[in-house]
């Protein structure tokens, strides 16, 4: 994952007027922790904020006061109708420490025909380097495989340095049968029945 540069500026005024300013100048206001240090506020510009968390897991490397930071957005919490980032939880992380994060399931492939694939699990939570955490984890999916099936933890493609928190066994997708698929099995066993009612009866000896 690629660190996103940004400068940010120290708060110096508080409460939800500040905050309502600073968002009407395109700035987004923020919080620093961990590392048993004390909470810091700071804004960021809004534009690479949002451009930034199209991505989950974002990493900043952040410029606050003449001094490098690297935080990872650990929330961020948007206005339901103008979809504005209104504040983002930072924590901050260093090079090579290692983070526990929620990490997206891509599925790669399609299913075999009248079958769909259900996830049970859309994301996965894994352990990964702060500068490793991947964008995604793959579950590759055949056409082979027919409705029942299970894909497991063990069958994600894990990058290298990446580890999974959920057992190996532990149930990731199953592959069912849609709607259309049992109405055209429905369909075939009536023809079916009905071919074998209009067959006529063996003479009897």
């Amino acid at each position: 994952m690629s660190e996103n540069k940004m400068a940010a500026e120290v708060r110096e005024s508080f409460g939800k007027g500040a905050a309502r300013k600073l968002r009407a100048v395109g700035r987004t206001p923020a919080v620093i922790y961990g590392h048993g240090n004390a909470t810091r506020h700071i804004h960021l510009p809004a534009h690479e904020v949002a451009l930034a968390l199209r991505t989950k897991n974002a990493l900043l490397a952040l410029n606050v006061s003449g001094k490098e930071e690297l935080v990872l957005v650990k929330s961020a919490a948007k206005d339901p109708v103008t979809q504005i980032i209104e504040h983002v939880d930072l924590v901050e992380v260093r090079k090579g420490e290692k983070v526990h994060v929620e990490v997206p399931v891509h599925v790669i492939g399609e299913p075999m025909g009248g079958t769909v694939v259900d996830l049970e699990h859309k994301t996965v939570k894994v352990e990964a380097e702060a500068t490793n955490i991947p964008n995604f984890v793959e579950l590759h999916i055949s056409k082979e495989n027919e409705a029942g099936h299970h894909y497991l933890v063990s069958d994600l493609i894990i990058p290298e340095g990446v580890k999974p928190e959920l057992e190996p066994s532990e149930l990731v997708a199953s592959v069912v049968e849609t709607r259309a698929g049992v109405a055209e099995d429905e369909t075939t066993s009536e023809e079916a029945a009905e071919e074998t009612a209009e067959e006529p009866a063996a003479d009897a000896e």
